[in-house]
């Protein structure tokens, strides 16, 4: 249905729609049903913008994008594909404050990083695993690197990337961190976007779970190794500029 109806809506009927998807994607160790929305498979259909595809990490920018869609119903209508980790519903880190529903709006990037600080990496993710990294206690162990987030993966924001990266001059490693196994994800999606907006002094890398015939192990005790794993190579320690390590 989605492939013949909701993707192909312009290109092949001429049918201008609005849809809301809200989508299960949560990895959190009750296994592949909870990650089931397939993110790859909606990135691979997006073409000719006939999809927004977006994985929202604040009630504020859940409420906006849900506010900006009807909004658009009669300007730009174009189906919305939500991926919605349950575990988010209920996350401290989630919640937001009166002011950004009243005043704020759409984000499709969202990087609050210190000016001052000299991000030698910056890890660029979208959804719940930002959440773990924030919350690792590695985090403060590398001041060097900066943490953003994709909101909207589809379109790709490209303009808002380019804005992010331009402010790490010191900038060596852009990488990708997904919570998806390698073949799954946005990754392949992303890439071309992100090799396009890397300055010429950086290197694009990327962090993923191992190939995997299911979109999340079946065990909890697996999700936790692996969620561990993750989160330790996306801060590992990035070689000393004065050659050292």
């Amino acid at each position: 249905m989605i492939d013949e109806f909701v993707a192909s809506a312009r290109d092949k009927w001429g049918q201008l729609t609005s849809l809301v998807l809200l989508l299960p994607h949560g990895y959190e160790g009750q296994g592949p049903d909870h990650s089931s929305a397939r993110l790859e498979r909606f990135l691979g259909l997006a073409a000719d913008t006939n999809l927004r595809v977006v994985n929202c990490t604040s009630a504020a920018n859940y409420f906006h994008v849900l506010r900006r869609q009807a909004a658009l119903l009669t300007i730009d209508p174009l189906p919305l594909v939500v991926m919605t980790p349950k575990s988010l519903l209920r996350h401290p880190l989630v919640s937001s404050p009166l002011s950004a529903f009243s005043q704020g709006g759409w984000q499709a990037v969202i990087a609050p990083l210190d000016p001052a600080a000299e991000i030698r990496r910056l890890v660029l993710c979208s959804g719940k695993v930002y959440m773990d990294l924030l919350g690792s206690e590695l985090a403060a162990q590398h001041p060097e690197t900066g943490l953003a987030r994709l909101e909207q993966l589809a379109p790709f924001p490209a303009a808002d990337v380019r804005v992010l990266l331009a402010g790490c001059p010191a900038l060596e490693e852009l990488l990708w961190v997904q919570e998806e196994p390698e073949n799954m994800g946005a990754w392949e999606f992303v890439r071309p976007f992100l090799s396009e907006a890397l300055p010429p002094q950086a290197r694009l890398a990327w962090v993923a779970r191992p190939l995997s015939a299911s979109p999340a192990e079946g065990s909890s005790s697996q999700h936790a190794f692996n969620q561990r794993r993750l989160i330790e190579r996306a801060f590992a320690s990035l070689p000393d500029p004065e050659g050292g390590k």
